[in-house]
């Protein structure tokens, strides 16, 4: 997967990186800003991509 392919994140995952980048943006952030720490974000929560189902975790 190349840097910035968002494809391997599940939907739930892409709205909670969407939501969260939305608040930095509010307190003031750029938009490019906000969108690296939503996803930085995401991925410390969620440990990255698809994940799930038995044995994933």
């Amino acid at each position: 997967m190349s840097r910035g392919d968002k494809s391997a994140y599940t939907d739930k995952q892409k709205r909670k990186a969407e939501h969260i980048e939305e608040s930095y943006e509010s307190r003031g952030l750029s938009e490019k800003e906000a969108e690296r720490r939503a996803w930085a974000t995401v991925n410390k929560q969620d440990g990255g991509g698809k994940k799930g189902g038995s044995g994933h975790k």
